[in-house]
């Protein structure tokens, strides 16, 4: 099982490693920190939803200027820092006791994550070919849920004891997490820093890229799927159906398995811009179905009839994100341009940003209000920006000018023959 979801040994498998360390206290902080913050720092639901929402805001405008600065002074060493900054950003919410300092706090959290996110990507470009990437990044997200799943456990145990020292713990675990991602970080090699924009051109060249600009705002439409399982689906399961409370735990280790276990080999057929075009494509019909049948579960007034179908809703979902995430990680690579990736991958990643600060408040409108009809809206958003996703890539084409050295980034090719040699 390792050495299925882990990539070939060098750079890949160290990025690996650093995200496998952080995912682990992700996990735990994920399914801790919501009670952390009510429970034992005093702050009500409201402001804590305020302050997280204010500072995804924040972090999806801090992650083009980051991604620009792992650009210009070199992604390896940007990511090192952010990844300090994030395990400091964790470690400060143990000393938090009032909404003013926890809103600066949540805000500093995000920004170190949005750019953390974009040095890594750009790292990732700098140290891989081309033909190689979105095949090492789906190694990298299946490792990703692997870890979150540990932490996830670890979490659990937390809630279960359900004290001070418990949460303190799992907070204190996820910023050491940070600490020894940025350590195992410093095991890459270097990726020389780009130059800076010429004379007459802007230093953020993404801002006016409008081809690439839609395809975000194409990806980030299609991620409003990431709130579905760990905040709308357990709610219409409670609100909406008959199914038994254990379905919502089945509905999420059936996610992260099915990451864990089937995103490399669907990132396989995903080769160049056309087939990741097409991967979209699929993604968006299938989520499309994957809402149709969340929304059947509903008439069921058996509770395990119910549960089927929520469990076959969910197998459609994991194979729409999964195919989502393929083609996506292809678009957002290869239509940025060598010497920028950085501040591509910060606008092209800030959709999660954005879902993870529209997306509980839009979703839960959207679902919980509107019933059956809010599922078809959702699945209609998904298979329109699925099928638009093709045309946007042929116009970002129509528009580019050809890169040096079949898009290799001036000054990587070391770090390229090596992953080629340990492939």
């Amino acid at each position: 099982m390792f050495n299925r979801i882990m990539p070939s040994s060098g750079p890949p498998r160290v990025l690996a490693l650093a995200q496998l360390a952080n995912s682990i206290g992700d996990g735990a902080y994920y399914v801790c920190s919501a009670l952390y913050f009510i429970r034992v720092v005093g702050l009500s639901p409201t402001q804590v939803g305020f302050a997280l929402t204010l500072g995804w805001a924040v972090g999806f405008v801090a992650g083009v200027p980051l991604g620009h600065l792992a650009d210009r002074r070199g992604p390896r060493g940007t990511a090192v820092l952010l990844a300090v900054a994030t395990a400091a950003a964790v470690g400060s919410f143990l000393f938090v006791r009032s909404f003013p300092v926890f809103v600066v706090v949540a805000c500093l959290y995000a920004i170190a994550q949005c750019g953390l996110a974009a040095a890594r990507q750009a790292l990732l470009a700098g140290l891989v070919d081309r033909a190689r990437r979105t095949r090492v990044r789906a190694h990298l997200q299946a490792t990703v849920n692997a870890g979150l799943a540990v932490g996830a456990a670890l979490g659990g145990a937390a809630l279960h004891l359900d004290t001070r020292a418990a949460y303190l713990t799992v907070l204190a675990m996820d910023a050491l997490s940070f600490l020894l991602s940025a350590l195992i970080l410093l095991r890459l090699p270097p990726v020389p820093p780009t130059a800076s924009a010429p004379a007459g051109e802007p230093a953020l060249a993404v801002l006016r890229d409008r081809p690439y600009a839609l395809l975000s705002l194409l990806n980030m439409v299609t991620l409003l799927n990431m709130p579905l399982l760990s905040l709308v689906i357990p709610l219409w399961i409670v609100q909406r159906t008959e199914a038994p409370s254990w379905t919502v735990s089945a509905l999420l280790i059936l996610n992260t398995l099915g990451v864990v276990l089937f995103q490399v080999r669907v990132a396989r057929r995903v080769t160049d811009l056309e087939s990741a075009a097409g991967s979209v494509r699929r993604a968006g019909a299938v989520l499309l179905a994957a809402c149709a049948v969340f929304a059947l579960s509903s008439a069921w007034s058996s509770a395990w009839a119910a549960a089927l179908v929520l469990l076959l809703a969910a197998c459609l979902q994991v194979f729409g994100e999964m195919a989502h995430a393929s083609g996506a990680w292809e678009i957002g690579f290869d239509l940025a341009p060598a010497d920028r990736q950085g501040q591509y991958q910060g606008f092209f990643g800030s959709g999660a940003a954005v879902a993870r600060m529209l997306g509980p408040l839009l979703l839960t409108t959207l679902i919980l209000t509107w019933g059956t009809p809010g599922w078809l809206v959702l699945g209609g958003l998904f298979l329109l920006s699925g099928l638009a996703t093709g045309p946007a890539v042929r116009w970002a084409l129509r528009t580019r000018r050809a890169e040096p050295a079949a898009g290799e980034c001036p000054g990587s090719g070391s770090g390229s023959r090596e992953i080629a040699e340990t492939g």
